[in-house]
């Protein structure tokens, strides 16, 4: 191959290279940490939204609250980076009130119930009314559930309402950061609860559906921008994103309610 063939072919390469680099330092990085309610149904959305506006996003995973390393606030309160955040609408006040996160830049996004699931192929307990739900529980052998929104109510409220505190306490353990339905599919719990929207995406389970409303805890998942971001324009547009109306069938599918497309109160 001559000197001069080879300055020919290479010329195109090269400036393909510089325009990919182009491409790349023009893309940025946004970090998103999330919590795992809203999850399901981030996942389904971000890449539409990196395609369509040149961004990475960085996904970070823990729980809305808690004193596990990988929870949120934790990991605020230590110094780790970040641009987004998505969690419980009330632990994001929090952090807003600890200058965590802007002020005034919390938008609802979603609404999301607690479920309960048992290990797949397991007999399907009626939970229909408050009496069959009060039943399953005191006949169960252990139940499990999480260490953010859903088990703190179930821990602190749930078990008081029902006047099964002592009962249910007793064979009742706390998941840490891990899912919930995990250890019922693997057999380590009979019973687990968690957020509607943590419980679909996992294999081995059958979810016998949300506990009765008269005892149901609703969390509002919400997004805000880290006050600390060097990103905050962009993290707008991520949050303004994913509030769209045209989203709601996808958020839907993850068993959440997008709160823009519920229907207005009369």
């Amino acid at each position: 191959m001559t000197s001069h063939y080879r300055r020919f072919i290479q010329r195109p390469l090269c400036a393909s290279l510089l325009i990919l680099a182009a491409v790349f330092a023009h893309a940025q990085d946004l970090t998103v940490m999330s919590s795992g309610g809203f999850a399901p149904a981030y996942k389904a959305l971000a890449p539409q939204f990196e395609k369509s506006t040149a961004t990475h996003l960085v996904s970070v995973w823990g729980p809305s609250m808690g004193t596990t390393p990988g929870a949120i606030p934790m990991r605020l309160a230590h110094g780790e980076q970040g641009d987004v955040v998505i969690m419980a609408r009330s632990e994001l006040d929090a952090l807003a009130q600890k200058g965590l996160v802007v002020p005034g830049t919390q938008v609802d996004l979603v609404r999301s119930r607690i479920g309960m699931a048992v290990k797949a192929g397991a007999p399907v307990p009626d939970i229909s009314t408050v009496e069959k739900f009060r039943k399953t529980l005191l006949e169960a052998h252990s139940i499990a559930y999480s260490d953010s929104a859903s088990g703190v109510y179930i821990a602190s409220e749930l078990y008081k309402k029902m006047g099964l505190e002592k009962e249910l306490s007793a064979k009742s353990r706390q998941i840490p950061a891990d899912p919930v339905g995990l250890f019922v599919a693997r057999g380590d719990v009979e019973i687990g609860f968690q957020q509607m929207s943590e419980l679909k995406p996992i294999a081995g389970i059958t979810i016998v559906g949300p506990i009765p409303s008269e005892l149901q805890k609703v969390t509002i998942f919400a997004a805000g921008i880290v006050a600390a971001s060097k990103h905050q324009e962009q993290a707008q547009k991520l949050i303004q994103f994913l509030s769209s109306t045209a989203l709601c069938p996808v958020i839907e599918q993850s068993a959440l309610e997008p709160v823009r497309c519920l229907p207005e109160k009369k």
